[in-house]
């Protein structure tokens, strides 16, 4: 079953071409939440806007693989809203400029109907001037995403990576229900949710393992996936199993970059100078490979 359903994603994935010009930052697994002590995303919040400032201002594409605002934990989109303003509005400028793609993953699977999408994210309320006002007016979420590769038969299927999890998935009301009301409050007291690939190793390789079966399958279908929250970055003789990680990592966010028709692992992260500041950078993780390599 698993298997036909990353094919039912892959069969109905919207379409974006990319060729030598292209450039886009592909991030997910936000998790944003409500600044509470369970939104994990607040942390990285400043790191979050530096980069993504750095990327609109560089013309990137931004991609987010799902799982983008946290809302099986928390029930009140406004309080998210308020908590990370400066960054949705930020999101805004990209859609604005028709450079925003967005994928839902199961944390934010009610973002599958367009009603749901436009109930929260359409507008906002403006306390300061008491108005409402746009925010991702017109945006639509998909379950996956195929970048048509110019020049080449093969292309990159993007997705978040819980249609390889049955639980995450099929089952995932029930598996919300269970974050809301039982491992939600665990959490105070350091008990991890086992059922997420991100805090249960044993789930991590079994979503993997999935994720690799299917490409084998599909003619070594290059794939791009989160949810796991573990980058992942082949040779180009290995599987084309790609995984951006998350941007909830300690004090640091990882991504991938394609430009210039090359693609690279990279993180942003903060730095302490010898006088005591502060400072946000890049690193590159993977060094750029040419897209080709994986497309063979």
């Amino acid at each position: 079953m698993v298997q036909q359903i990353i094919s039912n994603s892959f069969k109905k994935a919207k379409i974006i071409p990319l060729n030598c010009d292209s450039k886009f930052i592909i991030f997910s697994d936000c998790h944003r939440g409500d600044n509470s002590y369970t939104d994990d995303f607040t942390h990285n919040g400043t790191i979050y806007y530096h980069a993504l400032r750095d990327y609109f201002n560089d013309d990137f594409t931004y991609i987010e693989l799902g799982d983008g605002i946290e809302l099986w934990e928390n029930s009140d989109f406004n309080e998210i809203f308020k908590a990370h303003k400066n960054n949705f509005l930020l999101l805004r400028e990209f859609h604005l400029k028709n450079r925003l793609h967005m994928l839902w993953g199961n944390h934010d699977m009610v973002l599958r109907k367009d009603k749901k999408v436009a109930k929260l994210l359409g507008s906002y309320f403006d306390e300061i001037n008491s108005t409402k006002k746009d925010l991702l007016k017109g945006l639509t979420y998909n379950e996956g995403i195929i970048l048509d590769v110019e020049g080449f038969d093969k292309n990159i299927f993007l997705i978040h990576g819980h249609q390889a999890d049955f639980f995450n998935y099929v089952l995932w009301k029930w598996s919300r229900f269970l974050v809301q009301f039982l491992w939600k409050p665990l959490q105070i007291i350091g008990i991890k949710d086992p059922t997420s690939p991100a805090k249960n190793y044993k789930e991590l390789i079994k979503v993997e393992r999935r994720l690799k079966k299917w490409i084998l399958a599909n003619n070594n279908q290059m794939i791009i996936a989160g949810h796991t929250h573990r980058p992942r970055f082949p040779e180009p003789n290995e599987l084309p199993y790609f995984n951006d990680g998350s941007c909830v990592h300690p004090q640091s966010i990882t991504g991938i970059e394609i430009a210039d028709m090359q693609i690279s692992l990279i993180k942003w992260h903060t730095i302490s100078n010898e006088d005591g500041t502060l400072q946000i950078i890049k690193t590159v993780l993977e060094d750029p490979q040419d897209i080709a390599s994986y497309l063979k």
